[in-house]
């Protein structure tokens, strides 16, 4: 009994102490942003576990400030939730926050840093990043590759005509997810993965797509805790290497595929890096080609289809928005068919419904971390180097401050928004030089999917009430339930969904 007294008195009075001396040496510097009391070790990480990441640090921020400084673990974090401080940083300090803070996700997924999302800002960064905007994402390159957009939402269209008939029940976050992984597929390597429309078929190619490429890219404790990384903790490492071996197994058998074939012209992006492979083999290595692939699969095809789940849902519970979208295609879609990549220009309305969707329901509601490479000052705030950087994307876009009816799903207010931001307020795309180059590409594609499906179906929910909008916070920001409704075509368009 005395040993256990003993043992109890000697870990109180140690954790006092450190607690103690994490207190005073917190207090010595009177140039950090304002900041709870971390506590030992762990920092502030107790403060951010009973709520989403999200909502803890917007429940912080609230009590603090909209510049906030945590620790996690042995990681300085810096949480930014306002428009000033915001364009603070990414107009005074960009060069300074273009880098990403190192992980062990990012030290293995990312073939040694060799692609633009994860490389260090420098040449090998700005070279990639601009052969990527300029060949993939660029306005001529969007026009050129928009017959796999319009090809893969018809095939979609022409899936939910045919269970229409049997008055079927629609996983639609199944179907955006599967027409985002063919969508992504054919952009990378020609080849839409899987030429069987059986629905086996397509869940086993999901299923495998889903395993290799979905949600790798968040932090673990290791990061926050280095030092387990080789007490305890190796079979976290253990299991990303694995993920990573199969990963590459098939990027490889892919790129392999494409250069045997002797380049079929299919202007995918496998077989440009390929041709430039010819003339600078050893800049343009397998394992830059792989870095490019792995980062387009993951970013791709984790944000898009809950975009297109979130506006299918709020359009669902606000049928008169959903009925104003409807007229505006009916009205502006001159040629009688299905709604392609083209029309998009014209549809006003149907941009203004997924900007008001992404506001509300952030594909990214943190946006992904940045990492100072230097100290530097914020307003009076000093930021010590190598810290990491969160800007709380889901609490700018719902702060009733910024926002009038902040909680209210109104598309209207961006009628006559030109670009993708709106006063560092609007940040769905991310911010400074690492802001999404794939932009118009994702809002492309999501805005004609949306449209397709409002064009040629009406949609009835299963129950009485409005659809469930509970999220679940992750690296994307999901529904808490899959959407599912039951499509019935509109009579003007089944003799068009009859010839799909």
């Amino acid at each position: 009994m005395e040993n256990l007294f003993f043992i109890f008195f000697s870990f109180t009075a140690t954790f006092f102490f450190f607690f103690i001396i994490a207190k005073f040496l917190w207090s010595q510097n009177p140039k950090l942003p304002p900041s709870p009391t971390p506590l030992p070790i762990i920092g502030h990480l107790h403060l951010i576990k009973k709520n989403p990441l999200p909502q803890a640090l917007h429940l912080l921020s609230s009590n603090y400030g909209p510049v906030l400084f945590l620790k996690f673990g042995c990681r300085p974090v810096l949480i930014l939730s306002s428009p000033d401080s915001i364009e603070d940083c990414f107009t005074n300090h960009d060069q300074t926050l273009a880098n990403r803070p190192r992980t062990i996700t990012s030290d293995h997924f990312s073939y040694g840093y060799k692609n633009f999302g994860f490389a260090p800002y420098g040449d090998l960064w700005r070279t990639l990043r601009r052969l990527s905007t300029l060949e993939f994402f660029s306005s001529a390159s969007l026009h050129k590759n928009s017959f796999i957009r319009n090809e893969e939402v018809s095939h979609l269209c022409s899936i939910l005509f045919r269970l229409s008939r049997d008055s079927r029940k629609v996983d639609l976050k199944y179907q955006f997810t599967l027409l985002t992984a063919h969508v992504i597929l054919r952009l990378v390597s020609g080849n839409r993965g899987v030429e069987e429309s059986d629905p086996e078929s397509e869940k086993r190619f999901l299923d495998d797509f889903k395993s290799r490429f979905f949600s790798s890219m968040s932090m673990n404790v290791c990061d926050y805790f280095p030092v387990l990384r080789w007490i305890g903790f190796k079979g976290l490492e253990k299991r990303v290497m694995e993920m990573q071996r199969m990963r590459d197994e098939y990027l490889q058998r892919l790129i392999d595929e494409i250069r045997e074939k002797k380049f079929h012209s299919t202007g995918s992006v496998v077989e440009k890096f390929l041709r430039l492979q010819e003339t600078e083999p050893e800049f343009y290595s397998d394992d830059v080609i792989k870095g490019i692939i792995v980062l387009m699969f993951n970013a791709g095809t984790d944000t898009s289809p809950v975009v297109m789940e979130w506006a299918m849902s709020v359009l669902l519970n606000h049928p008169d928005k959903l009925e104003k979208l409807r007229e505006e295609i009916k009205s502006n879609v001159k040629h009688n068919g299905l709604i392609q990549d083209s029309d998009l220009s014209s549809l006003p309305y149907l941009r203004c419904v997924i900007y008001e969707t992404l506001r509300l329901y952030p594909a990214a509601p943190l946006l992904l971390p940045h990492y100072s490479s230097k100290r530097f000052n914020l307003g009076d705030y000093e930021i010590p180097e190598n810290t990491m950087l969160l800007v709380n994307a889901w609490a700018v876009h719902r702060d009733g401050k910024l926002w009038e009816d902040a909680d209210v799903f109104k598309p209207e207010r961006f009628e006559g928004f030109v670009g993708d931001r709106d006063g560092f307020r609007f940040l769905p795309f991310g911010v400074g030089r690492r802001a999404c180059p794939g932009a118009g590409f994702g809002m492309r594609t999501v805005a004609l999917a949306v449209g397709a499906l409002v064009q040629c179906f009406e949609w009835e929910k299963l129950e009485e009430g409005d659809v469930d909008m509970r999220p679940v916070f992750g690296v994307a920001m999901a529904k808490a339930e899959p959407l599912v409704a039951l499509p019935k075509p509109w009579p003007e368009m089944v003799p068009i969904l009859s010839q799909l």
